[in-house]
C-alpha cells in the first residue's frame, strides 16, 4: 500500500484542524482487536475535541490474506466487534461471551472528551448481514459506489432492522462514499472514463454488477473484495483484465460530469435519503494535467451543498 497508516494521520490531522469531522473510511476488526479500536477512537476523540467517526467494515482480502490472517466469518465479527467496542465504551467492567471475542473483567475507564458522547459508528455494509448490523447497533450508514437504486433498497433494510430492534431510523445518518470523475467538459469526462486508472477501479465491481449490464467480468466470477489480490495475479492479467472493462461499467460505478452534472446526480440521492457524502477525487489519477482544475470544480460542488445546508 501507498497509503498513510489511518489512526497515525487521523491524529496529525486533528492537531491541525479545528472544524472538521475525521473519520476511517473504513478500518476493520481483523488487524485489530476491539479493545484496540475502542481505545484509540477514545484517544482520537480528545485529540480532536470531539470531531471523530468511527468509520468500520468487514474488511478486504487484500488487506487480510496476504498477512497469515483467515478471513472468516466477517459479517460476524463486525457486529461482535462492534458490541465488543460500545461495551467497553461503557466504562464498566465487561464480560462478553462471543464466537468470535471473548472479555472477562475487562475495562476501559478512559471517558469520552464530551460527557456521554461517543465517537459515533459508522458501518461500510452492503451485505444483508452487514445492513442488520448497521441498523441495530450503529450511528451511520457508510457504503461505497452504490448506484440510486441500489442505495435505496439497502438504505431500506438498514431503517427496517432499527425498527425491529426499537431504535428510531432517524438516529441513522445515512451516508455514502464513492469515486468521482469531473471536468467543466463532459466530454473530458467521458475521456477519462476509458483510462488505465478508472477501469482498474472498476475490476473491484462485483462481477453480478457486470451481468446486471450484459458483460462478464474480466477476472471471472470472483467476490472482488475477498479473492482479487492484486498481488497475486501478473501485471500481463491485470492489464489484459482493465484492457476488457466496458465504459459504461465505468459509467455506473463512478460520479462524473461537469460540476452541475454532479450536483444533479447527488442530488438524485438526497431524495432518497443521503445526508453525507464522501467523495473520492480520481480524476488526477485518470488524467494528471487535470488535477487543478478537477479540485476547482469539486469545490463549486462542494460550496453548492453548503449554501443549501446554511439557507
Amino acid at each position: 500500500h501507498t497509503f498513510l497508516e489511518t489512526f497515525t494521520i487521523m491524529a496529525a490531522a486533528a492537531c491541525n484542524t479545528s472544524n472538521i469531522l475525521l473519520g476511517s473510511a473504513v478500518t476493520e476488526p481483523f488487524r485489530r482487536h476491539p479493545a484496540e479500536i475502542a481505545q484509540a477512537f477514545l484517544t482520537l476523540d480528545h485529540i480532536s475535541k470531539g470531531r471523530v467517526i468511527l468509520g468500520i467494515g468487514a474488511g478486504e482480502g487484500e488487506n487480510i490474506l496476504p498477512y497469515g490472517l483467515r478471513w472468516e466469518s466477517p459479517a460476524r465479527r463486525l457486529r461482535e466487534s462492534i458490541e465488543v467496542i460500545k461495551l467497553l465504551w461503557s466504562g464498566r467492567r465487561a464480560d462478553y461471551n462471543g464466537r468470535i471475542w471473548r472479555l472477562k473483567d475487562a475495562i476501559l475507564s478512559l471517558p469520552p472528551e464530551r460527557e456521554g458522547r461517543y465517537p459515533p459508528i459508522w458501518v461500510g455494509a452492503h451485505s444483508n448481514m452487514t445492513l442488520e448490523t448497521t441498523g441495530r447497533l450503529a450511528d451511520g450508514w457508510l457504503p461505497e459506489h452504490l448506484d440510486v437504486d441500489e442505495y435505496s433498497e439497502k438504505l431500506r433494510k438498514v431503517m427496517d432492522a432499527a425498527r425491529r430492534a426499537g431504535r428510531d431510523p432517524e438516529c441513522i445518518t445515512p451516508a455514502l462514499m464513492t469515486s468521482l470523475v469531473i471536468s467543466e467538459d463532459h466530454e473530458d469526462c467521458h475521456r477519462m472514463l476509458n483510462s488505465v486508472a478508472a477501469k482498474a477501479y472498476a475490476l473491484l465491481t462485483p462481477y453480478q454488477k457486470y451481468e446486471a449490464y450484459g458483460y462478464k467480468h474480466p477476472l471471472g466470477n470472483l467476490n472482488a473484495y475477498k479473492e482479487y489480490i492484486p498481488t497475486r495475479v501478473s501485471e500481463a492479467e491485470v492489464l489484459s483484465a482493465i484492457g476488457k472493462v466496458p465504459q459504461e461499467i465505468c459509467e455506473h460505478r463512478y460520479v462524473h460530469g461537469t460540476p452541475d452534472e454532479v450536483v444533479d446526480e447527488i442530488e438524485d440521492y438526497v431524495r432518497i435519503g443521503l445526508r453525507h457524502i464522501i467523495l473520492w477525487n480520481l480524476t488526477p489519477l485518470c488524467d494528471y494535467s487535470k488535477t487543478r482544475e478537477s479540485f476547482s470544480a469539486l469545490l463549486k460542488v462542494v460550496r453548492y451543498f453548503k449554501d443549501a445546508v446554511e439557507k
